[in-house]
């Protein structure tokens, strides 16, 4: 059935551009027990809005006319703005979009996302496995597996009833993989799209899964007219394991959309008075006149900051002549701190740069600056006083950091970058590349960077620049929606 006000353009997507929480607790992160919103004469909580951003989000607010963005409740606070709003939630607190909210049971949800999205297809298409003892696929996962069905299944029913008829759908990630299907067999009016943001793991990696379950994906995502990836070599690994698994190569057609940083908003959001306050006081705390090694990342297992930090022990220990006059500044934000493996990752990262510190250090130099707690303004800060940014990456869809510093770096900065990082198909010619998992190599590329000449800095992070910002979000959204 087809709502009373359909709309011609819909996103779905895990995340939506808004998240609520109750006043006096912090914004949802990810799963959640549902709460029961107050009850008797106690009055209900003040809801707080969070504004989020990214491309999704910024690309949406090019579009004119009837769009709606379906998204799913992630805590306690959401949960209770669907219960106020019926799901349809205040364009006031959306920066006018029209969003439905989705409160799916939060068993259901729990376990969709950390059970399958997290624990098992994250894995699979960043290749994370330690398969001696992983993955294992029982009883419990046909459970957890269920919950993903159900879960793909809500969307698909708010999707099926809030289109015009064929009206255009983007659907988006490795959480959503089975709605196109879904929903093509609800509404074939449709032209769905669906976008993937991760990797594609290969065929004889993705074969990990079961069968039956490998299939099941790839059909669900052939259910869009039209699916698309970040890189052409992400694109390949996909129609290859539709033509492994399934015997023949995909009929729904295959699309790249390199998403790339907003230059314009990075650098004005740069060089606003919060972002100059952080600035002075990194640069005291690195001191004068000393080189800057950056990374920004999330503590996720594939964005190798263990490796990384190895790599710069192993600089400090192999080129003694960088003791005291080299600072890396490392931000690793904690992440899906839900899951065990994800908390022991956050620990280690903190005890290897604490031990750098301890081993290296003097009273005047702290080799390892960390901060876990996030904040857009000091990363801001960070990228502008790079002189090298390091992006090792195990694996990754993208990684817009290496698009961000280039475009934001004050003096310009050398970009050590991974060769299984999605962007070193667009970047790679202008940045020192590094096998992920050699630290030794890792620590020469870290030597080579700091030691580049300042008019060679400068030419390649011209060209970075160019290259990163070649595909703003605005346009990324808007071409998939075109090639619809």
């Amino acid at each position: 059935m087809v709502a009373e006000q359909a709309a011609r353009i819909l996103v779905a997507s895990n995340r939506g551009p808004v998240s609520y929480s109750l006043a006096g607790q912090e914004p949802p992160g990810h799963g959640g027990d549902g709460g029961d919103g107050g009850s008797g004469a106690e009055p209900a909580p003040a809801l707080v809005a969070k504004r989020g951003g990214g491309g999704l989000v910024s690309g949406l607010s090019a579009v004119e006319g009837d769009a709606v963005w379906v998204c799913a409740a992630l805590g306690d606070g959401d949960r209770e703005a669907v219960r106020r709003t019926g799901g349809h939630l205040d364009p006031a607190d959306t920066g006018g979009q029209t969003v439905r909210m989705l409160d799916i049971d939060p068993d259901v949800f729990a376990t969709a996302y950390n059970g399958v999205a997290n624990s098992v297809l994250w894995f699979v298409h960043h290749m994370l496995y330690q398969t001696p003892f992983e993955p294992v696929f029982d009883a419990e996962f046909r459970r957890q597996w269920a919950a993903y069905e159900a879960y793909n299944a809500a969307f698909a029913d708010a999707l099926a009833e809030e289109a015009a008829e064929g009206a255009a759908v983007l659907v988006q990630d490795y959480h959503l993989c089975l709605v196109p299907g879904m929903l093509r067999e609800r509404r074939p009016d449709l032209r769905i799209g669906h976008f993937s943001h991760t990797p594609w793991a290969p065929p004889e990696y993705f074969r990990l899964l079961p069968d039956d379950i490998g299939r099941q994906l790839l059909r669900g995502i052939l259910g869009a007219d039209r699916a698309a990836f970040l890189t052409q070599r992400w694109a390949d690994a996909f129609t290859a394991c539709c033509t492994d698994l399934l015997g023949e190569p995909p009929a729904t057609r295959v699309g790249v959309h390199g998403l790339g940083a907003d230059a314009d908003f990075l650098r004005e959001r740069s060089r606003r008075p919060d972002v100059d306050e952080r600035l002075a006081i990194l640069r005291e705390q690195i001191g004068p006149g000393r080189k800057v090694i950056v990374r920004v990342d999330r503590t996720e297992l594939s964005k190798n900051i263990v490796r990384g930090l190895l790599a710069y022990r192993e600089l400090l220990t192999d080129r003694p002549e960088w003791r005291g006059r080299v600072v890396h500044v490392a931000f690793a934000y904690p992440s899906r701190q839900d899951l065990a493996v994800y908390r022991d990752y956050t620990a280690e990262v903190a005890r290897v740069a604490e031990e750098i510190n301890e081993t290296f250090g003097t009273d005047g130099w702290r080799p390892v600056i960390l901060h876990v707690e996030d904040d857009f303004a000091r990363s801001l800060a960070a990228y502008r006083l790079a002189d090298v940014a390091l992006v090792n990456p195990i694996r990754d869809g993208m990684n817009l950091v290496a698009k961000e510093i280039p475009l934001v770096s004050d003096e310009g900065c050398a970009l050590v970058l991974s060769r299984e990082a999605g962007a070193y198909e667009e970047l790679g010619e202008d940045a020192v590349t590094v096998n992920p998992y050699d630290v030794s190599g890792t620590a020469r590329a870290l030597d080579t960077a700091l030691g580049m000449g300042t008019a060679e800095r400068a030419e390649r992070t011209k060209r970075l620049a160019a290259a990163a910002s070649s595909l703003p979000p605005q346009r990324w959204f808007l071409d998939q929606l075109n090639a619809l």
